[in-house]
């Protein structure tokens, strides 16, 4: 059934919108370690779609042997995993504030760490659909009833363990399995079009045996309407979601300088005041 524009969509709505104030928040006190903030706000509508609607989780065990599993492939977006994980109160509002400073647990990729949520180590590019696949493989082997998430980057299919990836997973009947493209259109030295185009995703995905939609990855309802409407396809699924590096503010959409950058005071009032104008 179709989600429609109900107080759950609302919810998540609201679940995104705190997580952009957590990823301005993290990425100020970061001070001058820079943080990977364009590829981080470009998955805040799928991040806040999967943990606030999606997925199956005990906000108050997050060691529940049930929950699905969520995996970060592109890892260098973790503000907002870290966010998340702090909306649904496994990360504390104080912990957010030690993003990359010394002895902290939340790194510029994630480190595993089960009692704060944080489930798998991730960041080495193109190595997260091949542990998603056998976390998948797991659930059915252990005749568990959990999914695996993975968010990919687009610039992230330019490795071929990707490709490996995506034949394997049909053959070996992971209907268990999602994986959302994050397709801002940049990697990290500039546009895919000028490094290596990925041209047609959905083709390609869908060439492999994958169940394959193309949305707008920051449309809730859209979002919504592929993981509901999906959930009995008996094949892996793959969600193409077309995103603004950067998403949110004006000094960084479709700014590839925001990469990876240090967000000053100025930069982080000019958008809280966006931010609140929404």
């Amino acid at each position: 059934m179709e989600v429609s524009e109900t107080e759950q969509i609302k919810k998540i709505k609201n679940f995104a919108l705190e997580i952009r104030k957590k990823i301005l928040e993290m990425a100020v006190s970061a001070g001058s370690n820079s943080a990977h903030f364009g590829g981080a706000l470009s998955i805040t509508e799928i991040v806040s779609t999967l943990f606030a609607h999606q997925m199956k989780i005990d906000k108050t065990n997050p060691n529940w042997e049930e929950r699905d599993r969520f995996i970060l492939s592109k890892g260098h977006a973790c503000l907002a995993y870290y966010a998340a994980l702090s909306e649904i109160g496994y990360i504390s509002s104080k912990e957010l504030q030690t993003f990359e400073k010394n002895d902290t647990n939340l790194l510029g990729h994630p480190v595993i760490n089960k009692d704060l949520g944080i489930d798998f180590s991730n960041g080495s590019l193109g190595m997260g659909l091949s542990l998603g696949i056998g976390v998948a493989i797991s659930s059915k082997k252990k005749k568990k009833n959990f999914n695996v998430y993975v968010i990919i980057g687009d610039g992230e299919c330019n490795e071929g363990s990707v490709w490996e990836g995506a034949m394997a997973a049909p053959n070996f009947k992971l209907n268990n399995l999602y994986v959302i493209i994050d397709k801002n259109n940049f990697q990290q030295t500039g546009s895919n079009k000028e490094i290596m185009s990925v041209e047609n995703l959905k083709d390609k995905w869908s060439s492999f045996g994958w169940h394959t939609v193309e949305l707008d990855g920051h449309n809730i309802q859209e979002l919504c309407n592929f993981f509901d409407s999906s959930k009995k396809i008996d094949k892996p699924k793959a969600a193409i979601a077309n995103t603004v590096k950067g998403k949110g503010f004006s000094f960084s959409e479709n700014n590839n300088d925001w990469h990876h950058a240090v967000l000053s005071k100025s930069f982080y009032e000019k958008a809280i005041k966006e931010l609140t104008k929404k």
